[in-house]
């Protein structure tokens, strides 16, 4: 029992370890933090699977939505292939365990929603059609927009990243801010608009597990598309299942696990198998 204990506590601490490595790894410009300026490395070409603003003074690659907007946005529209292979790439190889596993900004909804507090369980008749809006999202603010409202200059400003991305605010404006002194006196009402988002996306995720995966990431959406030909699933076995519902009641982003566990709002956390009694979930390779 002690073992079997020790076991679930292990995949757990696997999430954790995964998330704080990872956020290490692609916000590793120590120097940005110190002297408040941008990383403008080669690496700064390549995306990364997650929300990771271009403008944290420590990251070394560049956000995949941020990118997709600035060329969709851009001066001719051009199709961004690079951005769209790699962000499908991403889907079939990870699916939304990106979201899980890997997100930087789902590592400090995590943590936020440690913080005692009364829990809110969202209604299922709110949180089914709430969940659509992380989809106009991305249709609306990452492509539309940017294809169709370009300023004088025939471009267009990155929409979510601009007026939305609470994960853009916390990881890149507040550190520029804090360290820059004249990015503080040129601060106006669009931060103070962005800092509002921030602050009830904070508040909302010591209630709520991940409210901002669950109903605003444009960037889970777009995996969402990819979960069911993503390369890993999970397999529930209805043999050893005994029904007791612990995989649901542990799931942060409130999957009926034993009805559609490859539902394309599962994040790969992997909680559901950390708890269940009989380890009749399992990982594996994508099944026909």
């Amino acid at each position: 029992m002690f073992g079997m204990h020790r076991h679930r506590i292990g995949r757990l601490s696997f999430q954790r370890l995964c998330q704080l490595v990872f956020a290490v790894f692609i916000n590793g410009y120590a120097a940005g933090f110190q002297k408040g300026k941008i990383y403008t490395g080669k690496s700064k070409a390549f995306c990364v699977p997650v929300l990771n603003c271009y403008s944290c003074p420590g990251a070394l690659g560049a956000c995949p939505i941020g990118s997709l907007q600035t060329v969709l946005g851009g001066m001719g529209h051009h199709v961004p292939f690079y951005v769209l292979g790699m962000l499908m790439l991403f889907g079939i190889l990870l699916g939304r365990a990106a979201c899980g596993l890997l997100c930087p900004f789902g590592l400090v909804q995590d943590l936020l929603y440690k913080i005692p507090a009364p829990k809110i369980k969202v209604p299922l008749k709110a949180d089914k059609p709430a969940r659509y809006l992380k989809y106009l999202i991305l249709l609306i603010t990452v492509i539309l927009l940017p294809l169709f409202a370009a300023d004088k200059t025939g471009i267009a400003p990155p929409y979510f990243c601009k007026y939305i991305c609470p994960a853009g605010t916390l990881e890149g404006g507040i550190p520029l801010l804090l360290t820059n002194e004249s990015l503080r006196s040129a601060a106006g009402a669009l931060f103070s608009w962005k800092l509002l988002v921030l602050l009830v996306v904070v508040f909302a995720s010591v209630c709520i597990h991940r409210p901002f995966c669950r109903y605003l990431c444009p960037l889970g959406a777009f995996y969402a598309l990819f979960q069911r030909f993503s390369f890993f699933q999970l397999h529930l076995d209805t043999e050893k299942c005994i029904g007791c519902k612990k995989c649901e009641r542990s799931c942060p982003m409130a999957v009926e696990v034993t009805k559609n566990i490859n539902s394309p709002e599962c994040i790969r956390c992997g909680k559901c198998r950390a708890v269940c009694p009989t380890e009749a979930i399992t990982l594996g390779k994508h099944q026909k």
